[in-house]
């Protein structure tokens, strides 16, 4: 029997998979959805969402797909690592991605390719095409210049392509030194860790998502969740990992909740 099943939930509640199901909307996430949302629907070209490793950053991507997920003028696609060698190989992934077939195999080919299919399906079709761009921070100057270039392709109203790239903070110093790339960003959004308050509001939202009835008992004692943020410092994914640990040691002591004792068993045992 899995932990959540022995605690009477339906699912896994501190997975750390980006599954949008999970997705809690602190006031920063939520800001940086609802502004991605409004950038898309304007096309209004590129934008940019910083953060630190395990801040929420994929997850939100995830759940930017689901809003659009009932409509079919919007089309996304994705890349989760930009690490390609070359320049070609990067445009040939693009093409490929888009279902673009150049009549040849040169750098040239594929960028007019690609300049046919947004014009195509943006002006055309009235298609919204969204290309969305995890561990934006591992972007070569080579590939910034191929995504400026495809941004360059606009009517006198839109932007043909909306670009999300979400990065860690490496990648602002490096596109800051290609101004005409800077000079396109809408949007650039910086997403903070989650203060003391949003993290015990993301467990209980958690909780509640994979099932739990908290009328009772809640499964975290305040002083508990106190200390979870103390020692994750608000960052999502550290929460998410801390609370499974949390459950698992519940469940092998044969306790009914999470208090202070078992958070400082756990903080002990990291240290070593």
């Amino acid at each position: 029997m899995s932990y959540y099943e022995a605690l009477n939930l339906k699912s896994e509640p501190f997975s750390t998979s980006p599954d949008p199901y999970f997705f809690y909307p602190s006031s920063s996430h939520d800001s940086a959805l609802k502004r991605l949302e409004i950038a898309i629907r304007l096309r209004r070209g590129l934008n940019v969402i910083l953060g630190d490793v395990g801040t929420g950053k994929t997850t939100l991507s995830r759940m930017l797909i689901q809003l659009f997920k009932d409509e079919p003028d919007f089309i996304f696609h994705m890349i989760l690592d930009p690490s390609y060698k070359t320049e070609f190989q990067f445009l040939s992934s693009l093409a490929k991605m888009f279902g673009v077939n150049p009549a040849f195999r040169s750098t040239l080919d594929y960028k007019d390719a690609l300049e046919k299919y947004l014009f195509q399906k943006g002006v055309d079709e009235k298609k919204t095409i969204v290309l969305l761009i995890d561990e934006g921070q591992k972007l070569t100057p080579s590939q910034v210049e191929i995504l400026r270039t495809l941004l360059n392709y606009e009517t006198n109203e839109f932007k043909l392509l909306q670009l999300v790239i979400l990065s860690q903070i490496e990648l602002l110093p490096k596109i800051r030194r290609i101004r005409n790339f800077m000079d396109r960003i809408n949007l650039k959004y910086i997403i903070n860790p989650l203060d003391e308050s949003e993290t015990r509001a993301l467990i209980h939202f958690r909780l509640k998502q994979a099932g739990y009835d908290a009328s009772g008992q809640e499964l975290f004692t305040d002083s508990a969740i106190r200390h979870i943020y103390e020692y994750t410092q608000g960052y999502p994914r550290k929460i998410s990992m801390f609370c499974h640990d949390a459950l698992e040691v519940l469940i092998m002591r044969n306790k009914k909740f999470v208090d202070q004792d078992i958070i400082e068993e756990i903080m002990t045992r990291e240290v070593r």
